[in-house]
């Protein structure tokens, strides 16, 4: 994504971030250059379905939680397990 923000900024164009808003909602805190973040109710749904950390909005705005690591997300693995391929957990 580096790359991307880095190119929308020399060209001078905005950015747009689509699904997944509590992915995207740290890692645009770094893009000067931001038009908006998408906020669907059913990608919204779903993390909140499978993920801690998950964002609310405030005042029409997604912020980060910054005491949290990384994206801020923690995975409910027992949550997860019925949608689960095998073989892709963590050990």
């Amino acid at each position: 994504m580096p790359e991307v923000a880095g190119l929308s900024g020399v060209r001078h164009l905005d950015l747009s971030a689509h699904c997944a808003p509590a992915v995207f909602a740290h890692a645009f805190c770094a893009v000067r250059r931001l038009r908006h973040l998408e906020y669907f109710h059913d990608h919204v749904r779903v993390e909140q379905l499978l993920f801690d950390g998950t964002l609310s909005p405030e005042d029409g705005a997604l912020r980060p939680d910054t005491g949290r690591p990384g994206p801020g997300l923690e995975v409910r693995w027992a949550d997860v397990e019925p949608y689960r391929v095998r073989g892709t957990r963590p050990a």
